[in-house]
């Protein structure tokens, strides 16, 4: 169960990660077909990550009004990574320093990744050299910090998307087996997060894992930049139990 701030977990200083099991090679997923399969009775699993503290929930989803049974991972994540005293990571870096231990949770689920968030290309670029893996990036902020030559290959091939997050992503359902996600959600109202989450379940197969910032803590600088200036206001940063509501709202339940 929950424990206090000092269980070794993967975490920037401030992060909340939220992992949901729900549910293309060079070319963009949106052109390519989807070879998944179809699954009768999607699960969905939702991981928190409070003050350096991990939980790994089990949480179901029914889009027709019955629950299915779902199950928990905590067991292998709970030793995940040590809780850094850095005072400026962000969400991305933190994803990052996880890659392993989420390799060693959702396995094969890794190996067709799409990231969504602010420093998506450098993300995108390690995941693309990890064995097995292909990898797409979508950043939903302006970038501000100049472009290396691989980064701009990587979004005029198309694997790495500049796209707003409001709209419906631009994949076929389906069409990876996990989504990354970090910072993003932390821009967006509850209008949008309504819209916005179950467009990330869609795309996915086996999970979405979100890394979110605690209240309590500020933001990295550079991340709270990109978000004031792409939207206007600062990071909006949301607890566990305002999580869990928004998602119970959604009709997942929590499998105690």
């Amino acid at each position: 169960k929950f424990k206090s701030s000092r269980i070794k977990a993967m975490s920037r200083r401030p992060v909340n990660p939220t992992a949901r099991r729900f549910a293309e090679s060079t070319v963009t997923p949106s052109t390519s077909p989807s070879h998944q399969k179809s699954r009768s009775s999607p699960i969905l699993s939702l991981g928190l990550v409070l003050l350096g503290a991990f939980l790994l929930l089990g949480y179901s989803y029914s889009g027709s009004g019955t629950t299915n049974k779902a199950y928990s991972r905590k067991d292998k994540t709970r030793e995940a990574l040590s809780t850094s005293n850095e005072d400026d990571l962000s969400c991305g870096s933190e994803i990052l320093k996880a890659l392993p231990i989420l390799r060693e949770v959702y396995g094969e689920s890794m190996h067709k990744v799409l990231h969504v968030g602010p420093e998506s290309c450098a993300v995108t670029s390690k995941l693309l050299r990890e064995e097995d893996t292909e990898a797409w990036g979508i950043d939903p902020f302006d970038i501000i910090s100049p472009l290396d030559n691989f980064c701009k290959n990587l979004i005029r091939k198309g694997i790495v998307r500049v796209a707003d997050i409001k709209f419906p992503l631009p994949y076929k359902a389906q069409s990876f087996s996990t989504v990354l996600v970090s910072d993003a959600p932390d821009s967006l109202s509850p209008k949008y997060l309504n819209k916005t989450l179950p467009d990330l379940a869609r795309v996915s197969v086996d999970g979405v894992v979100m890394f979110v910032g605690q209240p309590g803590h500020r933001s990295s600088t550079k991340t709270a930049q990109i978000i004031q200036q792409s939207v206007g206001r600062p990071p909006k940063l949301r607890g566990k139990a305002w999580w869990q509501r928004s998602f119970e709202a959604m009709g997942l339940q929590e499998n105690e």
